[in-house]
């Protein structure tokens, strides 16, 4: 029920005048500039969620078994 509440207050109006107030504030040439950047933000997250997967850490059991450094 909460969800059809939320959804109800932003109406195609208030759309409107959000997209107007961010060309206001930053202007058409700076939006693209902003999107990609946050477009390379998250391909940048999703690339090190990735590689995070498949190289896991070691788990501390596994580091008292290293050689020490000489």
């Amino acid at each position: 029920m909460s969800l059809s509440i939320i959804a109800g207050i932003v109406g195609p109006w208030q759309i409107v005048l959000i997209i107007a107030v961010i060309l206001l504030m930053f202007g058409g040439k700076k939006i693209p500039e902003l999107m990609s950047g946050i477009g390379k933000g998250m391909k940048d997250f999703k690339k090190a969620i990735k590689e995070d997967d498949e190289n896991p850490k070691e788990s501390p059991k596994d580091e008292n078994k290293k050689e020490p450094l000489k």
